[in-house]
This record gives C-alpha cells, structure tokens and sequence, in this order.
C-alpha cells in the first residue's frame, strides 16, 4: 500500500503539471476570448449547477454525514447561481476599455486602459462551501477571460467527483480542470507559477500559500475569516438581535468564514442575551438536533475533536458554558454559548469556524470600539443599533473586509459588491467588477498623436518651451533651503 502511494504522488504531481502546461498553450492560442464566448462558458456553467443541483447536494451531505439540503441550496447552489446570473449580464461592459485624461502637458494624445486576461489561474478551495467557493471564483475567472485549475480540499471527496464530472462535461481540461484529494501534497498545486492564485482557508495556511507564490512572483487573493464580531449596542432590542447571530452560528453549525464569531453586549444585558440567544436557537432547531434533518453537523471527526478542545480549555480557565439543547455524541453539535471568557482562553484566541459563542461584556460603546481595535482585523463585523451616530462611530473607527448591518452575512452573497478581507483575514477581492478587475491586467496603453511635438521635449535641455512648462508645473526652486550635505 505504501508502495503504491508512494507511486501516485509522482504520477498525479505530472498529471497537474501536464494540466498547467496545457493551459498555458491553450491561453496563448487564444489570449482574448470575445464578450460572447465568456458569457457562452457562464451560461454552460450554469446549466450545469442546475443540472447537478440534487447530485451535489447529496454529494455534500455525504461528505460531513450530515448536512441539511436546503443550506445546500440556500448557501452553495443560490449565491454560486446568482454571481454567474451578475458576471453574465455585465462581463461584456466590463471589459470595455476605459478612456483616461491625459496630462495637460500631452493634451491633444489619447490614454485609455485596457483589461487583458491574465492567463491561468488557480483556485484553492476548502471545505465549508464546496460549490460556492470553487465555482464562484472559476465564474469571476471565466468573465475575466482565463484558463483556471481548481484544488478541491480532501474531506469532501463525493462532492470533488461530482464537481470534476460535471465541469468535464461542459469544458475541456485546457479551460478548466479540478484536482481534489488524489493530490497528496497541496503546495505542489499553490507552487505552480500561476498568473493569479485565489486562496480560500485559515490565516496559517494563508501565509504558507503567500510564501509559495512569492517565489513565482504570483498575485495572489486570500479569503482567511478570522474572529468576526457582533456587536449589540444598547439601543437595540436584544430579542432581535439574538435571534438573528442564533441563525448565524447555527447555518453550516457554525461552520462559516463570516460567521459570528463572538458577541459583544452591554453587561446588564448579558443574562437577557444569552438567554434570548438559547431560546432562538431551540426556536430554530429544536430541543435536539441529534438527526435533524434541517441541521448540519461538524464535518468530521477531526474538526469535532478541535471544537471540544476549544470548550474544554474555556470550561478549564473558568468559562460558563450554557447548551442550546441537549447534549449529543454526534458531530450535529448544537449551539453552547460561553460566557466568562478571557484572552488567555484558545476560544479568544483563534477563529472558533464552529457551534461556540463566546459573550463579552462591555460597559461603553468606546469599550466595544477597543476591544474590536485591539484584535485582528476580521473578515466581517456586524452591528446591531438604530442609533445612526453610534453605528457611524463605529464603522469609522473599526476595520474589517465587510460588514452587515442589524443582521449577519447577508453583504457577501450582493454580487455587484466586492468580497475580501483586510490585514489578519485577507487580501484582494472577487465578486462583480471588482472580481474581473482582480482576474485582468489593466493595462495602461498611450497613443502620441501623429503631430504632437514630443522632440521639443528632447535634448538639448532649456529651450523655451521646456523653460515654460518647467515654470508653469514645478515653478523656481526655493534658494534659501539648507542643504543637509
């Protein structure tokens, strides 16, 4: 057995460079697909999703053992859906050339920027969303006019055969292909020189991929999550804004890059709160989720074990812990909810991608503001408050790659808006526009008009006219200036 994998790992190392090589050829054959054909390879996309619909469902409750059909649909099949639906009707003004002012020294030239597809790009993948967070960047990468390769994750191997099944009945290898778990070692993908290379996962493995891709000089866009915070401000009703961070840890069971990873609320409200919270959640999925059709487990066995260490360390160092439901051996986990945290808690420490919540007093709205600052910058912020001058102060003085206002996640999945992280949680963006700009080359392209009298710019230096434009753009030197030489 050894022997024979020993044996695969080259074969399958060849087989992708193979691939990249291909694509490479293939890109230089046809370096500018047109408007139609892009929205021609959109359109097959699309059909195919739909078609595949059911099957990739399936596929995706067979690979975490439990995963609910409509969160399928709701959050992979639908968003993936509607961003192909966005790139479609608008990749073709997206690719028109931009016409730029020139200097006032070059008036009468033209200067417009241009968006060149790229070449080959790869995309990395992971877990949580299977669908959305591979064939959402291959639709932004198609718009953009490239050749892609996609590496599948290895927990999810039902969902990587029928994603390969399905896009190998739409595209050729040449314009689009998918790796999964054959691949043993990932950074043999993330080393390929690739022309751009996004990356979805954790901010450790990030800085892995970063590395590599430095060493080809290879751009990259980096979606990395992070500790998302939501923030309850005093004038909201707490009710409210239980129920709805309830429904955020509980889709994918927490298990999501813009999740709410911890609350922040006013500290005589905590008991109402938590409270509030329990009760919304049971609202939501009963009092046990232990074969709950609508609930989705832990992926595997693996991420359940973190999740316990995670609460046990909590519960260790003094932490609350109150259950939103009966307590199970399975990976559906429901909601606990952790009070009494503190920063040397791990649960304070690293992206929680699960059914916890830690709660964290505040008593003033700068004290929320601090804590948020003094943390790295996430991928989501969520505040909850009607007070316009509070939210203002909040969103000025608080970074993260996006935020939702009195709700949680709802800002990703509006597809004329970019997506990305900042600092800690990423780097670079898809989504609409600024998804094709990321995949393209603005190229900047002059044209001297035939007349322009650029020799009057050449040597011999100080003649009238360079005399003149000297004086009108830069003026004299100041003459009483210190020379520190």
């Amino acid at each position: 057995m050894k022997d024979d994998l020993r044996h695969s790992q080259p074969a399958e190392q060849a087989r992708l460079s193979g691939l990249f090589a291909a694509q490479q050829r293939a890109f230089l054959d046809q370096p500018y697909p047109s408007a139609a054909q892009r929205r021609g390879h959109l359109k097959a996309l699309k059909k195919q999703l739909l078609r595949y619909q059911g099957v990739l469902a399936e596929a995706i409750d067979r690979d975490y053992g439990a995963r609910a059909l409509a969160e399928t649909q709701m959050l992979d099949i639908l968003p993936t859906t509607l961003e192909i639906n966005h790139a479609i009707a608008n990749v073709e003004r997206w690719m028109r050339p931009n016409r730029r002012s020139t200097e006032l020294l070059f008036l009468s030239n033209s200067l417009r920027v241009t968006y060149q597809p790229k070449g080959v790009v790869g995309i990395v993948a992971t877990w949580n969303f299977p669908v959305y967070l591979s064939i959402g960047p291959l639709a932004a990468a198609l718009a953009a006019g490239n050749r892609v390769l996609i590496k599948m994750p290895d927990v999810t191997p039902a969902t990587n055969a029928t994603l390969k099944q399905m896009l190998g009945e739409a595209f050729s290898e040449e314009q689009v292909a998918l790796v999964g778990e054959e691949l043993q070692d990932p950074s043999v993908f993330t080393a390929l020189p690739f022309d751009h290379l996004i990356f979805t996962g954790s901010p450790a493995v990030g800085k892995i991929v970063m590395r590599q891709a430095a060493e080809n000089l290879t751009p990259v866009t980096l979606e990395l999550g992070g500790k998302s915070p939501a923030v309850v401000l005093r004038d909201y009703p707490v009710r409210e804004a239980a129920r709805r961070i309830a429904h955020g840890k509980g889709i994918n069971c927490g298990q999501i890059c813009v999740s709410p990873d911890y609350a922040l609320v006013p500290r005589e409200r905590i008991d109402e709160f938590v409270g509030a919270v329990r009760k919304s959640f049971e609202d939501l999925y009963g009092k046990s989720t232990q074969g709950n059709p609508e609930y989705t487990g832990l992926v595997n066995e693996r991420h359940q074990a973190r999740i316990a260490r995670l609460l046990d360390d909590a519960r260790a160092k003094g932490a609350q812990i109150v259950p939103c439901g009966e307590a199970t051996d399975g990976r559906q986990m429901p909601l606990q909810i952790v009070t009494g945290c503190t920063d040397e808690m791990q649960i304070m420490r690293e992206e929680i991608f699960g059914p916890l919540l830690p709660v964290v007093p505040y008593d003033t709205h700068e004290q929320a503001i601090s804590f948020v600052q003094s943390r790295p910058r996430p991928l989501a912020l969520y505040c909850f408050t009607h007070d316009a001058a509070e939210r203002a102060k909040l969103l000025r003085c608080t970074h993260s790659g996006g935020v939702t206002l009195n709700d949680w996640g709802w800002h990703v999945v509006n597809h004329d808006a970019p997506f990305g992280g900042i600092g800690n949680s990423g780097m670079g963006t898809y989504h609409g526009e600024e998804g094709f700009r990321e995949l393209s080359h603005a190229r900047t392209v002059f044209k001297r008009h035939r007349f322009f009298p650029i020799g009057l710019f050449y040597p011999p230096y100080g003649n009238i006219v360079q005399r003149l434009a000297l004086n009108l753009f830069i003026g004299k030197a100041d003459s009483t200036v210190k020379r520190p030489f």
